[in-house]
């Protein structure tokens, strides 16, 4: 699933290009039993299995001994606090990430405190094994190394990058279905699409993640297009 993933888009060319190094480690290879089992029934009963320590802990030490000691062990789980932007740019910064994927009910509780460093969801649900969530933090972090997306200003100007959310985007044709791209789009006046542009993200985030305004670091022009916003919905 996770080769998948990383072989594609964004990622796979980050990879080709020698811009991002991204290894799989297979949790079965640091088992010892004959069936390579990574679970066990939990102690004191209950439903599900958990995760085994031993395959764990060995990834991890092996991870340290093969390509240098992490900068972050990351438990990807529903437990953690919430990966956001902020946090892609956060590990974007480091040189070595581990992270971990969890299944079946968990992981055994020692190896949150034995070798992970920090805790991290991507969402306040439940998924069948960390695999996805993993390659969502791969995703999110790798567009942000210089060179992996070929248009650094698209980057810069993503949801959330400023803790807002974007603008709306339009391209041909002009009109479709009774519906006409706004006409200073169309004007090739560059002062005006900038203050369009950003006032229509302000409005956006208002009108769908009010609580994202309450943090996001506006500057002068951003307030004063805020008010009249405000302004603007009340008459």
């Amino acid at each position: 699933m996770v080769e998948a993933g990383i072989a594609e888009g964004v990622i796979g060319r980050g990879v080709e290009r020698g811009l991002l190094d991204v290894k799989i480690h297979d949790l079965r290879d640091f088992t010892t039993d004959r069936h390579r089992s990574v679970d066990d029934v939990p102690y004191g009963g209950g439903p599900g299995m958990v995760m085994k320590p031993e395959p764990l802990l060995k990834a991890v030490e092996h991870v340290r001994s093969t390509r240098g000691a992490a900068d972050a062990v990351v438990l990807l789980t529903p437990q953690g606090k919430p990966f956001t932007q902020v946090e892609a740019e956060r590990l974007g910064r480091l040189g070595h990430v581990v992270l971990l994927c969890g299944r079946y009910e968990g992981m055994d509780e020692r190896v949150h405190e034995l070798v992970a460093t920090e805790e991290l969801s991507i969402g306040d649900y439940v998924l069948s094994g960390g695999e996805l969530a993993a390659l969502v933090v791969v995703d999110a972090v790798s567009r942000l190394v210089p060179g992996v997306v070929g248009d650094e200003q698209s980057v810069a100007e993503d949801s959330f990058s400023r803790g807002l959310l974007d603008y709306p985007h339009y391209t041909r044709p002009a009109e479709i279905a009774g519906r006409r791209v706004p006409d200073v789009l169309l004007s090739g006046h560059h002062a005006e699409v900038r203050r369009w542009r950003r006032k229509a993200a302000l409005a956006r985030t208002l009108a769908r993640r009010p609580e994202l305004l309450e943090r996001a670091p506006l500057d002068d022009e951003e307030r004063a297009l805020l008010d009249e916003i405000k302004k603007e919905t009340e008459s």
